[in-house]
């Protein structure tokens, strides 16, 4: 019978005590307790904090420890927008200082204590009281909001990434007459700047980075791919390796270029899952433990712990965490 070292070219390493950092992967014998150990990786969401109420289509900025849930509407459907601001320390959720205009399927950006909210609706999806896209802006700085210079043009449905107040990138979404638009402007704290058209004009899509390594993630533009992804280097944007799964109402999509995630959306029916972009290719990952759209999410690279909170109709108050990591596990060889 071939042993392991003719199977696989090396033999197994001999430890008087499991290393302190596993590789992933690795796999040794424990000569202290005479027992094979491997290091697999290991992947989930688990349940996190609940938010003190239940939030969609609203933005989720920072990190699993330290994120902001801002605008937004309640219960889900006809329900109206709400004011509430929330921050997670990575167990619970706390109330923040009130937003100043409650708008609905809007764009954000930066982190806990530096953050961006513009455009989207003013006013609920109902008969009586259609929705009201807007063009107001307006940042955080971990007490309280402040009235920023107006995004260019009326918009609803657009996303952002970048690192807040002073480096925001905004892109895609519905204009005033419906229409998806290909158009990106930058914020440098002051004003607003037309940078490179995206290539496809998009709405209710996905975005991650920063303002000048950006990438965009899904679309609705009449077409049925809606796994379309494109990169941004500060000027120019380029079609790259589109997502596996097409979505729409991205749920939560998050990181730097080279290492974003995005999960859950409507693909066409509600999905729970998740995938990760490595700066070529989307890989299939950890699935969420419910189906979500319209929600938040925030994720810290290169450490690979992510956020997903709220969403889905009625809208949820549920909060999910991601974590990545080599785990040592003890092998039965009896």
């Amino acid at each position: 019978m071939a042993n392991y070292k003719d199977l696989h070219g090396f033999e197994i390493k001999h430890r008087s005590s499991d290393p302190a950092n596993p590789i992933k992967g690795e796999i040794w014998y424990n000569t202290t307790t005479q027992t094979l150990k491997v290091a697999p990786l290991i992947e989930a969401f688990s349940a996190g904090g609940s938010l003190p109420q239940g939030i969609g289509r609203g933005h989720c900025s920072g990190t699993q420890t330290a994120a902001l849930m801002h605008h937004g509407a309640l219960g889900g459907g006809d329900q109206p927008n709400d004011a509430k601001t929330f921050e997670y320390d990575g167990s619970s959720w706390t109330a923040g200082g009130d937003v100043s205009n409650m708008m609905r399927a809007m764009g954000g950006s930066g982190t806990q204590t530096d953050a961006m909210g513009f455009c989207g609706a003013l006013n609920p999806r109902h008969p009586a009281f259609p929705p009201a896209n807007n063009q107001l802006a307006e940042s955080y700085n971990g007490t309280s909001w402040t009235a920023e210079a107006n995004y260019p043009a009326v918009r609803t449905g657009i996303t952002g990434c970048g690192a807040g107040q002073t480096a925001t990138l905004a892109f895609g979404g519905d204009d005033a007459s419906s229409t998806k638009t290909n158009e990106t402007y930058e914020y440098n704290g002051t004003s607003w700047s037309e940078e490179g058209d995206m290539n496809y004009s998009s709405y209710a899509l996905g975005g991650a980075g920063t303002s000048t390594a950006a990438l965009k993630v899904g679309k609705v533009d009449g077409s049925p791919d809606a796994n379309q992804a494109e990169e941004y280097d500060g000027s120019t944007w380029t079609n790259v390796n589109a997502q596996t799964l097409s979505r729409q109402n991205n749920f939560g999509t998050g990181g730097p270029q080279t290492a974003a995630y995005s999960a859950g959306g409507r693909v066409p029916s509600i999905s729970l899952v998740m995938e990760s972009y490595d700066g070529t290719n989307w890989t299939t990952r950890a699935s969420l433990a419910t189906t979500r759209e319209v929600g938040g999410g925030a994720h810290t690279a290169p450490s690979e712990t992510a956020l997903a909170v709220g969403g889905t109709s009625p809208y949820s108050t549920s909060t999910e965490e991601f974590s990545s990591t080599v785990t040592v596990r003890s092998v039965d060889t009896s």
